[in-house]
């Protein structure tokens, strides 16, 4: 099980450095595609079928088919790319320091893992527990999740838009 893991990581590291690295957009969302399916190898190893099922399903299935219409719906050529200004690409990198800081702090304050997953008496491998926890308590960030997507999608879109010049 141990080699099973560390070919699944391997896979997902290399896949998701290869999404970010790539200079074709179809690569990079099918490297993003082979990084999800490892993901899914990670879920199976713990015994969370349910998950890897519906990680699948959800995400290598309907998510990236909409970034790929969203790929090809911008229509990214090299030649019509803008270079970056040095103010731009300042703000990138202190946003992602601004990300792996709070990734660091989250990694550093995070609870040990206790024995069984079973901690506070319910067991939410059951798919009418996590029903009730993701429809109860999560109930306005699983709306503002789906909100941020439709919008992500309506930005995409009049973004690619062509502007027609009236001469």
């Amino acid at each position: 099980m141990l080699t099973v893991f560390y070919i699944l990581s391997a896979i997902t590291l290399g896949t998701a450095f290869l999404t970010i690295l790539s200079k074709n957009p179809i690569h990079s969302a099918i490297y993003l595609v082979l990084c999800f399916f490892s993901i899914a190898g990670h879920y199976l190893l713990f015994n969370a079928q349910f998950l890897a099922i519906v990680h699948i399903i959800v995400y290598s299935g309907a998510i990236m088919i909409l970034m790929l219409f969203t790929i090809m719906l911008m229509n990214l050529n090299k030649e019509d790319e803008q270079n970056k200004s040095v103010l731009t690409r300042f703000a990138a990198v202190i946003a992602l320091g601004l990300v792996a800081f709070v990734l660091l702090a989250t990694f550093i304050k995070a609870q040990p893992v206790i024995e069984g997953y079973q901690v506070s008496g319910q067991d939410y491998q059951s798919i009418k527990v996590l029903g009730q926890v993701l429809l109860n308590e999560y109930m306005v960030p699983f709306e503002f999740a789906s909100v941020l997507l439709l919008v992500s999608m309506i930005g995409a879109v009049l973004l690619s838009k062509k502007e027609h010049i009236n001469s």
